[in-house]
């Protein structure tokens, strides 16, 4: 169930965790978010400049690391150490309103390139929506380093679905608060 009442204990979220690797990711375009986004989804793709030199490109990695897109926008993430690789499960816990929504997700690719850093998590069954979402960091040959997010979902219930305008606006101050948190991070 992707919503609960109250936040979601501790003990709650390891029970569901346990469970996420026998789960298929809910969609099928795996990977799709590194090219071509793929048609019967709405796309976003947001991005800002977090600054100039080796020490922002550091930090911006850092950043991704340890989640601050995430934590910036007021998540939290389960489990609160969780790498970045490949098949990792996390569970994202987002306050909206008077209920807490559970977003089951896995790390579906990461890139790690000279100038490109970051990762891409799919979604899970009991996730609100279907879909993938790419964090990436990246950084040109004048040592500008840029945070960019590239997604395509679309709502995965009925509950959803009905939610269609307020889930949107949900999904867009998300995505800025994302940027917010990785800039706040890299310029602290």
């Amino acid at each position: 169930m992707p919503l609960v009442a109250a936040r979601p204990s501790e003990r709650y979220l390891e029970d569901l965790r346990r469970k996420l690797p026998d789960l298929a990711l809910s969609y099928r375009e795996v990977g799709a978010t590194a090219g071509m986004l793929p048609e019967g989804y709405r796309h976003d793709r947001v991005s800002t400049q977090l600054g100039r030199g080796a020490d922002i490109w550091d930090k911006a990695q850092d950043a991704l690391r340890t989640w601050q897109a995430h934590l910036g926008a007021g998540a939290t993430i389960f489990p609160v150490l969780a790498p970045l690789a490949a098949g990792t499960e996390v569970i994202a816990v987002v306050r909206l309103a008077v209920v807490f929504v559970v977003a089951p997700c896995r790390v579906v690719y990461v890139t790690n390139e000279p100038d490109r850093f970051g990762f891409a998590y799919g979604t899970l069954p009991g996730h609100p929506e279907r879909g993938e979402e790419a964090f990436h960091v990246t950084k040109d040959d004048d040592g500008n380093v840029r945070f960019e997010i590239v997604a395509f979902s679309r709502p995965a219930s009925a509950t959803a679905r009905l939610g269609g305008p307020v889930s949107r606006l949900v999904q867009t101050r998300t995505a800025r608060r994302y940027l917010e948190g990785v800039l706040s991070y890299v310029t602290a």
